[in-house]
């Protein structure tokens, strides 16, 4: 009976527990519940950016020393100081390695320089000047020889001119085994605008154009036509004859290049000389003192300029050995495709018709007809017209016992008429 009335009482609360009345009279209240806020998250303190350690740089042993060996030609039976024979320039490269030194390239030293690479303490570079074939032909075979590896310093008007000068595709095999190809000027003129080893020729193209323009064919042109042939970037230039100034240095900048050189041997270090007055022993075949100044690593060489050599070898120099009487003249352009090509040899002296030659860019060495009565040697290209835009003819004989050399260029047009020379017409 208790339970049934305590059931009761508890359906009437919980039907009523709406009732606003209800509440009021028994004081019900509901309670609230309160759900706390979250506490704010503190924003975390970034960790403190820690920069990645500096790739250390390879400090490069900066008391190591560099010579530089500058050699020209290698062949028997010539008697200049810039021509090697094949023995003796073998015999000096086993020097080298028997002095302590280790042969390296040239990329290996301008790593160097920039303290990218090591080097060992008694380097030396190999250089070979102006683009003479033996160079490919003797030369290269004894440095493959020994594993050494050479820099070949290249002029634009020589490189496939015919007879002993090297071709582009003998570059171009050069540069596939690794060895690295440098500039050597356009002309191979002094580049100072005068003194030695800078000819007529040169100095009407300097009236003409100005010297800025002319120092920037030399230079900055030059290395743009062996990259365009070679497909590679041109890092280093060789003052021809070693002779410089303050003009040429600024050049060598504006052009990008990285190195530069002389012609009077010094032992090179990491930061000095300047990067555009490195030093190189011009070896001499009648000179053995300057390979042992290098072989010492004492200054020596020929001097500031190698103006003493080539004076001793006048038809090695590729300037022009006399002013001649020419056709076409120096500096004209033809529209006959087989023009006759011919020169007046009579200001040479007394030349030894035998010896005559005539070397045209690309033909080679022609076969010439040399009149001793008037003096001139002609030739036309008959079964071969021209094609080229320019051509260089070299003209050879001996002078008195003595070979003599000079040369001229003109251009070949054939969609226009015939334009005379800027100059009189004379090769210098």
């Amino acid at each position: 009976m208790n339970t049934r009335v305590l059931l009761s009482c508890l359906a009437a609360v919980v039907a009523f527990s709406g009732c606003e009345k209800v509440k009021k009279l028994v004081h019900f209240k509901s309670h609230e519940v309160v759900v706390a806020a979250p506490a704010p998250t503190a924003t975390p303190t970034p960790a403190p950016t820690v920069a990645p350690a500096p790739v250390p740089r390879i400090t490069a042993n900066r008391n190591a020393g560099v010579i530089i060996l500058c050699y020209h030609r290698f062949e028997e039976g010539i008697n200049s100081p810039m021509v090697m024979k094949p023995a003796d320039f073998e015999q000096q490269m086993q020097e080298i390695k028997d002095n302590g030194f280790t042969v390296i390239s040239m990329q290996d030293f301008l790593a160097w320089r920039r303290d990218e690479k090591e080097i060992p303490v008694k380097s030396a570079l190999i250089t070979i000047d102006d683009g003479y074939v033996s160079a490919y032909e003797v030369g290269w075979p004894i440095l493959k020889k020994f594993g050494y590896p050479f820099t070949m310093f290249v002029y634009i008007n020589y490189v496939g001119t015919g007879g002993k000068a090297i071709t582009w595709d003998q570059l171009a095999e050069m540069r596939d085994a690794g060895v690295e190809i440098g500039c050597h000027s356009y002309s191979h003129q002094n580049l100072k605008g005068k003194g030695p080893l800078f000819s007529k020729q040169a100095a009407e193209e300097v009236k003409r154009v100005g010297y800025d323009a002319w120092m920037r064919k030399e230079m900055i042109d030059s290395k743009k036509i062996i990259e365009r042939q070679l497909g590679i970037k041109v890092a280093t230039f060789a003052y021809p004859g070693g002779f410089y100034n303050a003009a040429a240095e600024a050049v060598i900048k504006e052009a990008g290049y990285e190195a530069a050189f002389i012609t009077y041997g010094k032992r090179n270090g990491f930061a000095s000389p300047a990067f555009d007055e490195i030093g190189r022993y011009g070896i001499e075949a009648n000179k053995p003192k300057t390979f042992a100044d290098a072989m010492a690593m004492v200054g020596g060489g020929v001097g500031p300029g190698m103006g003493e050599m080539y004076a001793a070898a006048p038809a090695e120099t590729h300037s022009n050995a006399a002013s001649l009487e020419t056709e076409p003249a120096d500096g004209a352009t033809v529209s006959n495709p087989k023009p006759v090509i011919k020169a007046n040899l009579s200001t040479m002296g007394e030349v030894d018709p035998a010896s005559v030659e005539m070397r045209i860019s690309g033909f080679g060495v022609v076969p010439a007809k040399f009149d001793a009565a008037s003096k001139t040697v002609s030739f036309q290209p008959t079964t071969q017209p021209l094609r080229d835009k320019d051509y260089t003819v070299i003209i050879s004989a001996k002078v008195g016992g003595k070979k003599a050399e000079t040369r001229w260029t003109f251009n070949f047009d054939p969609s226009g008429a015939a334009v005379p020379a800027p100059a009189a017409g004379k090769a210098p």
